[in-house]
């Protein structure tokens, strides 16, 4: 609901109204002539979410935004899924989460360091506020129009920093880490109009009378789109 609410704030903010198409991922996967969906939408948000389930189809949805050019913002799950459809296209065809297939050869997201051992535990979650360092001339510090920013996290797992190094082969940038540079923060795609993506979930500091600088960028992009 807080993402709906998000993206309406945001289209009221630019004078819009937002029209929300539910897309079911599996049948993105799926059925081929599903996939025709995508084609009506002016900007795509992948939302958070845990487990296998639709995780082809969204992964679908990611690659469809690269080569249409389609604003794209992907939240928490939305970013690793974007991270592993990147990784695919450059080659690596196995890549994955841990999540998804432990056994992967490729682990482009994998469980955060100092979870590894708990996962069966409680209390293994990243969660809270935590700072974000953003890269100067990337799309996310234009949104926020600041350099350093405070989230909500809620997950598990990150993108696998022995990868980091090939991001811009994979046509995609880290344009947000921790303040220790030890963890990917936010991930965007190089060349594109609004291609961003968050390990945060920036749904949850969204309010009506201040919409998040995400969501607004999405929406603008969407706008100037259909220009």
């Amino acid at each position: 609901m807080c993402v709906f609410e998000a993206l309406r704030s945001a289209g009221w903010a630019n004078d819009v109204n937002i029209d929300i198409i539910w897309v079911n991922a599996e049948l993105l996967e799926k059925d081929k002539k599903y996939r025709t969906i995508l084609e009506e939408l002016d900007g795509i948000v992948s939302p958070g979410g845990f487990g296998p389930r639709g995780i082809e189809g969204k992964i679908v949805a990611a690659n469809y935004a690269v080569d249409n050019k389609t604003p794209y913002l992907g939240l928490c799950l939305g970013l690793q899924v974007a991270l592993i459809a990147a990784a695919r296209r450059a080659g690596l065809k196995d890549a994955n989460s841990t999540e998804f297939d432990p056994n992967t050869k490729n682990p482009v997201v994998s469980t955060m360091a100092e979870q590894i051992g708990k996962e069966n535990t409680g209390g293994t979650m990243r969660l809270g506020n935590y700072t974000c360092e953003l890269t100067p001339s990337s799309q996310a510090r234009k949104a926020y129009g600041a350099a350093s920013v405070v989230e909500r996290h809620r997950h598990r797992y990150e993108a696998n920093n022995s990868y980091r190094d090939s991001y811009e082969s994979w046509g995609l940038k880290a344009s947000g880490m921790s303040p220790d540079g030890k963890l990917v923060e936010m991930i965007e795609a190089i060349n594109h109009p609004y291609f961003v993506t968050t390990q945060a979930h920036p749904e949850f500091r969204s309010r009506p009378d201040r919409p998040h600088p995400l969501f607004l960028g999405l929406i603008k992009a969407a706008i100037a789109s259909k220009r």
